[in-house]
């Protein structure tokens, strides 16, 4: 797989003009102004963007299908497809919870504070960015820029400058790497650095080696033309994040998979025609169901036995169960978003917003059907010495 690019360019001196408006922004902020009053019009546009978030962010399938439903509506908004399929992944890690593996490595009370954490991150995300989609579609209805209403959706102050810019000469991957820089700054107060979290999760020995219980490895499946007899289909393109817990690494895994997605266009070809043709469940068999199923074939207290052989199954073995989502979790509302704006200072952010290079290590076919051995071998093991859950 070869990427056509280097880099994903910006265009001309758009961080300057970003830095300008962003400067201004911070001023009015430390000052104090507020918004305008809402027009009668504006307040029924503003409630109505307010009800359709709510609707559309009951669960991680809901919104998962909405950010897809927007790129495919809008497809200059390229985040809403990087979100879609990172969405996917969040959702394939909600219910490995709950799945055939973890399960017999991870008790009930680690389980539900992982799910818990998953679905704030994945609510609170949608709950901040999906808004700003709807006001852009508001405004391409209209004819009209309305990013002025950003404020009184709770938006943090420094997205105005990147929609106006974008309004004006748009620029997918200033827009993109904007939204990634907001959405990941957005949740390092309300979650990264909240003491339930950090207790309950991201201070635990579990959480910090989660990388061989697939929890770091963020994969896309795309179609490939590849004939590689030893290769299932679809293939995983992605990247592993290291350290959630670092603000920066998770930016630069934002952008590192957003100039995958669009630098690559193999990857970007097979990715939309496996979104296209593949609703999104939570389960793993919506990308391999050669080797899981939504079915639990089963009972779950049974005595593991090895079935993996690479990235297939051992002749005989029944698939893996990997349910979907809405049968193993059930909705749960979004507990109320802690005021505030992240956006103090502009220096700091405006060093994400540089040209990206694109990944030339892409492939984690192999490195994922490893990830899935590790964890089998980790389950027999852990029989071997009665120590499995």
């Amino acid at each position: 797989m070869k990427s056509s690019l280097d880099t994903i360019p910006l265009s001309t001196n758009i961080t300057g003009r970003l830095e300008k408006g962003l400067i201004q922004q911070l001023e009015l902020l430390r000052g104090g102004v507020q918004p305008f009053p809402l027009t009668s019009e504006e307040r029924t546009l503003v409630e109505d963007i307010r009800l359709r978030t709510q609707k559309e962010n009951r669960n991680n399938v809901t919104r998962t299908t909405a950010y897809w439903d927007c790129y495919q509506a809008y497809p200059e908004l390229h985040w809403a497809l990087l979100a879609h399929m990172v969405s996917r992944n969040g959702g394939w890690n909600m219910t490995d919870l709950q799945g055939e593996l973890l399960p017999r490595l991870v008790d009930k009370d680690q389980a539900e504070h992982l799910f818990a954490f998953l679905e704030r991150a994945n609510g609170l995300i949608f709950q901040d960015a999906y808004p700003q989609l709807l006001l852009y579609e508001a405004s391409k209805k209209r004819a009209k820029n309305l990013f002025h209403l950003l404020p009184h959706l709770e938006i943090s102050m420094w997205m105005l400058p990147a929609w106006h810019e974008f309004w004006a000469a748009p620029d997918s991957a200033a827009l993109t790497i904007a939204l990634i820089v907001n959405e990941q700054n957005y949740i390092e107060q309300r979650i990264v650095q909240k003491g339930q979290f950090q207790q309950a999760v991201l201070d635990k020995a579990f959480f910090k080696a989660q990388g061989w219980l697939q929890m770091n490895p963020v994969g896309f499946p795309f179609w490939s033309p590849s004939t590689e007899t030893d290769s299932p289909q679809p293939r995983l393109a992605g990247l592993i994040l290291e350290n959630f817990a670092n603000l920066n690494e998770r930016i630069a895994l934002g952008k590192s998979l957003y100039a995958l997605l669009f630098g690559v266009p193999e990857v970007l070809q097979g990715v939309l025609r496996f979104a296209a043709s593949t609703p999104h469940t939570g389960s793993r068999a919506d990308y391999w169901p050669h080797l899981f199923s939504p079915i639990q074939k089963a009972p779950p207290d049974y005595l593991y036995q090895e079935r993996l052989d690479g990235c297939f199954l051992k002749k005989g073995s029944p698939p893996l169960y990997s349910p979907t989502l809405e049968t193993v979790w059930p909705d749960r509302p979004l507990m109320p978003v802690e005021p505030g704006d992240w956006f103090q200072d502009v220096e700091a952010p405006m060093e994400h917003l540089r040209p990206i290079e694109v990944p030339q290590t892409i492939d984690l076919t192999r490195a994922m059907s490893e990830g899935l051995n590790s964890i089998e071998l980790a389950i027999l093991a852990a029989q071997a010495m009665n120590v499995v859950r």
